[in-house]
């Protein structure tokens, strides 16, 4: 099946701005990662590794995504922290939605080409761990897919449930690749 939304990772110019002030007018609050490591990375859609240093920033998805399109999120403008890495990673390894951002609790929010939400869907983790990945995956890509299926629908964020952070942004294929401003 073709997909008919497109990943996207935090831009890397929007990166370098985020490593000087923050969405919230903030420099970044750099730190070393715990001796566990995990965090979700937006930079790149990795994890990160124990004792890497990243940096923790504020973002607003919705904000930028509305000076890039003339879109109006209104109320449902949010700013809230993400990860990333202190420089220049070089985006996303692959293709294909990000393995590292699957398994756990998510929301997706739905958004028109003029800001308003169309609805949300909650996704609990799939199976067992070492399972949860690959079946968070095939649960998340689906409920993408469906929410598509809606021609009103022209980008979807995936957050996560605990802390509410902003994980990525899809964005109707259509609309990004036909010479139209992309929404």
């Amino acid at each position: 099946m073709t997909t008919s939304y497109e990943i996207r990772a935090i831009p890397r110019d929007v990166l370098r701005q985020l490593r000087d002030r923050d969405d919230s007018g903030n420099p970044p609050r750099l730190l070393t990662e715990d001796a566990e490591g995990g965090n979700p990375l937006r930079c790149c859609f990795g994890r990160t590794e124990p004792g890497e240093p990243i940096a923790l920033v504020s973002y607003a998805p919705l904000r930028r995504w509305a000076a890039e399109t003339g879109a109006d999120p209104g109320p449902y403008d949010e700013t809230g922290p993400v990860f990333i890495h202190i420089d220049d990673c070089g985006g996303p390894a692959g293709a294909g939605f990000p393995q590292a951002l699957c398994g756990d609790r998510r929301v997706l929010r739905a958004y028109a080409a003029d800001g308003r939400i169309l609805g949300g869907r909650y996704k609990e983790p799939q199976g067992s761990a070492p399972a949860r990945s690959a079946a968070g995956r095939a649960a998340l890509e689906k409920e993408l897919g469906e929410l598509y299926s809606d021609p009103e629908v022209a980008a979807v964020h995936l957050r996560a449930v605990e802390f509410g952070c902003f994980l990525l942004e899809t964005r109707r294929k259509e609309a990004a690749t036909n010479g139209s401003r992309p929404h």
